[in-house]
């Protein structure tokens, strides 16, 4: 019988990072189907002050070396050295921050995995030597990472992939999943005011500075109106310095890190969820919104716009034009069959959606850069069929078994995906 495939990730983050985000979920959820198959996952991401240095997750081995600021120099130099007996049959390089570089450190192909790139949109987050320099690697991918296969998450994505370079034969689409046992349409009754949401990492790229520039104009016209933003981020102090400067600050709360069930909570109690952003990989808050069965109000941006069905699950409308912000608000807020019917639309279309088929489908299209891998995959998933003798696999999403559990971070922290 084929031995099992080894397979390493790399990515900035693992799953126990305090500032894990969508972005490390998606990737966890796809390693996992891995180790359900039985093959023998390594992740190696950056290391975070009281973190281990190295640990058994969930059935993969997790390796965590240098730090934040310096992961994508000493990631191919990590991987060389870790695996220089034994090299791995697949490397799986995560880009959701700056790109390692990971070709050729192995002789292992490589798959590339995309939430999405900040092109211009790294200058309205960092320091311009830092936006210039992650966007000076960005330009290098086309070049560094030729022949590797891609997984993209979105279409928008793929679009931004050929526009730079990528052969499109090399990319394949996958939407990101959704965990339904937590998003889903529930008895819990819509607020009494009407309530906008916002959930996500508070950094001057997602654009929640936009939506409370248009606070005071909203509550011209729906004076009752409130916003609520899930989620904390650096961009905290500013949010704040803004907010009371506008005189909205009597309908603005800002409530922090929530669990996954009480964000959920308070999507099905908000009247529409608004995502501002100027560009995501997919935008997972969204879609999970119209599983709770909750319009949306969004960016017309990359990412948004394939998670967002137009008129049917939410609005769209052009980054930055607060009139055009204001004007969907109040037309939700104020249109109660257009609320029923865009929550209708959303869970509808969220269903279509869920971890174990992206899972599978991402792991799938990333083998395919490993010769022979079909039937090694097929023969690895037997044998641990037969070895798990019916047992029952653990629920996916549940909490870690050996991440020290301070917290696990919120699904959104760094990125909406």
């Amino acid at each position: 019988m084929s031995p099992p495939l080894r397979l390493v990730a790399v990515n900035f983050r693992d799953p126990g990072h305090p500032e894990a985000g969508g972005a490390e979920l998606h990737l966890e959820e796809i390693l996992l189907e891995a180790v359900r198959r039985g093959h023998r996952v390594t992740l190696i991401a950056s290391g975070f002050p009281g973190g281990a240095r190295e640990l058994e997750h969930r059935g993969m081995r997790v390796l965590r070396r240098g730090a934040w600021w310096n992961f994508n120099l000493i990631a191919r130099r990590a991987l060389r050295r870790e695996f220089r007996d034994s090299p791995p049959d697949l490397v799986i390089e995560d880009i959701n921050k700056a790109p390692c570089f990971t070709v050729g450190a192995t002789p292992a192909p490589v798959a590339v995995v995309v939430p999405h790139l900040f092109g211009s949109t790294a200058f309205r987050e960092a320091p311009w030597p830092v936006a210039l320099y992650v966007v000076a690697l960005e330009r290098l991918i086309p070049f560094a990472y030729r022949g590797a296969r891609f997984l993209a998450i979105s279409d928008s994505t793929r679009d931004d992939l050929v526009a730079r370079g990528v052969p499109a034969g090399h990319i394949t689409v996958v939407p990101c999943g959704l965990d339904h046992d937590t998003y889903r349409p529930g008895f819990t009754p819509k607020s009494a005011r009407p309530t906008v949401l916002y959930v996500g990492r508070l950094r001057r790229y997602k654009g929640v500075d936009w939506l409370i520039r248009v606070m005071p104009r909203l509550l011209a016209r729906v004076p009752d109106a409130k916003l609520d933003v899930v989620g904390d981020g650096p961009d905290r102090p500013r949010l704040d310095a803004m907010l009371a400067k506008s005189g909205a600050a009597h309908a603005v709360e800002f409530l922090g890190f929530l669990s996954g069930a009480e964000k959920a909570r308070r999507m099905r109690e908000a009247w529409v969820v608004v995502q501002p952003s100027p560009k995501e990989g997919w935008g997972l808050t969204v879609v999970e919104a119209g599983a709770c069965g909750t319009a949306v109000v969004a960016a017309d941006s990359p990412g948004l716009r394939d998670s967002v069905r137009r008129e049917v699950t939410g609005l769209l409308v052009p980054f930055g034009d607060d009139a055009a912000l204001e004007q969907a608000l109040v037309r939700v807020l104020t249109d109660a069959p257009l609320r029923e019917r865009l929550a209708r639309g959303g869970v509808e279309w969220a269903s279509r959606f869920t971890w174990p088929d992206c899972a599978a489908r991402s792991l799938e299209a990333m083998l395919a850069a490993v010769p022979g891998a079909g039937a090694r995959d097929a023969a690895a998933s037997g044998s641990r069929a037969g070895a798990a003798g019916g047992r029952r696999e653990r629920r996916e999403g549940a909490a870690p078994e050996t991440v020290p559990a301070a917290r696990r971070g919120d699904p959104h922290a760094e990125t909406d995906t």
